[in-house]
């Protein structure tokens, strides 16, 4: 394939197969590598691509994230990730997903007023829960009351009203944290504790899941910065197994509860949304420092089966942009929290430390990813390991919501339908029973 360009004019790739040609459009986006539309291809060339996982393949144009992982760049609508982090609120990020631009303070205050109006869940969703046995993961109950939503706004199955599209996104993006501190307190046999209008996104988060109905509870401003932190940082990572699991549903018209359900449901997956849950697990079984070394031979051993959890990333090849910010919230955290020799901190910046000047570990580019350090900010707070992805899923659904609401609203969106190689039987006869 060899690429040119006419002046005035896009530039093609011309490919060369079999003795046909094709010429094949060359796009280019406001930043990041070009692209190749291959939608002619069948057609003039007789020929699909194949690419499983679709690590190399663009599903769709979006003017949402962009992300260049070989220089740990993250930008949401153009702004890096750190000065979000350090400088907004995450009602400043979620504004800024679903509509493009950060709010003016006009608008941040309307908006931050209806966002908390939509806070509270319909009283009948308490039933629900019940449906539920008491040792239910929270994954299972967030999955299954989001998706259960659907039956209880019915407008939001016409899509096609833009009014009725903005609206399912601020009930969802405002109901899921309710929803996630409800499934805690279920597991745990505690009263459900109520949104507060008075609270922010992640101080109400905090309220609703460590507040007791029987004496007052306090907001810790670390801890809340930290928390804001955190649903910033996972608000939204382009197009993840999850973010494509909800754009896949919603290209066939499903209801918006439904979509997000699926995107819920595709990152419980422990390769997915579960990954700071298995850097406590490993710093666990490693025990103490003095057992780094035995640790790291064996991740070095292709044969032992044995992972560094917690390094590098599937999308970024240098280093996360999020994890130096991770890595300040946690000393933050631990400090107020009056946590000065916790042995998984201490065990955690050795293991870095080691990891990130060995040369194995340097040559594949294997450094500290957001999970590294979040397992050990939430478990600090007192977060149990069995929240840490639907703690995930309350941040990622404003970037789930925003790609689905930028899906529905692009032109000639079509249903999502991939192709395949074959490689079972060719055709052949059916043979009764008595013959076989």
């Amino acid at each position: 394939m060899s690429a040119s360009q006419n002046e005035g004019q896009r530039s093609n790739a011309t490919l060369s197969l079999g003795g046909r040609t094709a010429e094949l459009p060359v796009l280019s986006g406001t930043i990041g590598p070009d692209v190749v539309d291959i939608r002619k291809l069948p057609a003039e060339m007789g020929v699909f691509t194949y690419d499983p996982g679709y690590g190399e393949t663009a599903s769709c144009s979006s003017k949402i994230t962009f992300i260049d992982g070989d220089k740990g760049v993250l930008l949401h609508r153009g702004y890096p990730i750190a000065q979000l982090a350090e400088n907004a609120s995450y009602e400043e990020v979620i504004y800024l997903l679903l509509n493009g631009e950060l709010p003016n303070a006009g608008d941040f205050e309307k908006f931050s007023k209806t966002l908390t109006n939509h806070t509270l869940l319909h009283e009948q969703i308490r039933n629900f829960f019940n449906g539920f046995r008491r040792d239910a993961h929270p994954m299972a109950i967030l999955c299954g009351t989001v998706g259960a939503l659907s039956a209880f706004y019915p407008d939001a199955s016409d899509i096609a009203i833009k009014s009725n599209r903005d609206l399912a996104a601020m009930r969802l993006i405002a109901k899921i944290p309710t929803i996630a501190a409800w499934a805690y307190k279920y597991t745990q046999g505690e009263a459900f504790i109520y949104p507060r209008n008075d609270l922010n996104y992640a101080e109400n988060f905090l309220s609703m899941m460590f507040a007791r109905v029987s004496e007052p509870y306090k907001i810790n401003p670390v801890l809340a910065r930290a928390m804001n932190r955190i649903l910033i940082l996972h608000a939204d990572h382009e197009q993840n197994a999850s973010t494509s699991t909800v754009r896949m549903a919603g290209s066939t018209g499903a209801n918006p509860f439904a979509c997000i359900s699926a995107g819920i449901a595709a990152l419980w997956g422990p390769a997915h949304g579960g990954a700071n849950e298995a850097v406590l697990k490993m710093l666990a079984t490693i025990g103490s420092k003095e057992n780094i070394p035995d640790f790291i031979a064996k991740v070095k051993d292709k044969t032992s089966g044995v992972k560094l959890m917690g390094f590098g990333h599937r999308v970024y090849k240098n280093f996360d942009p999020r994890a130096k910010i991770m890595q300040q919230t946690c000393h933050e955290v631990l400090g107020e929290l009056g946590i000065k020799d916790d042995p998984l901190l201490d065990l955690a910046i050795e293991l870095e430390k080691i990891a990130i000047n060995d040369d194995y570990f340097v040559q594949r580019k294997l450094y500290p990813n957001v999970d590294f350090y979040s397992g050990i900010i939430l478990k600090a707070m007192g977060i149990p390991t069995s929240m840490f992805t639907v703690l995930f899923a309350v941040a990622r659904t404003t970037g789930w919501v925003s790609q689905w609401k930028e899906m529905i609203e692009e032109p000639g969106q079509r249903i999502c339908r991939p192709r395949q190689l074959y490689t079972g039987s060719p055709q052949r006869d059916f043979v009764a029973l008595d013959k076989r």
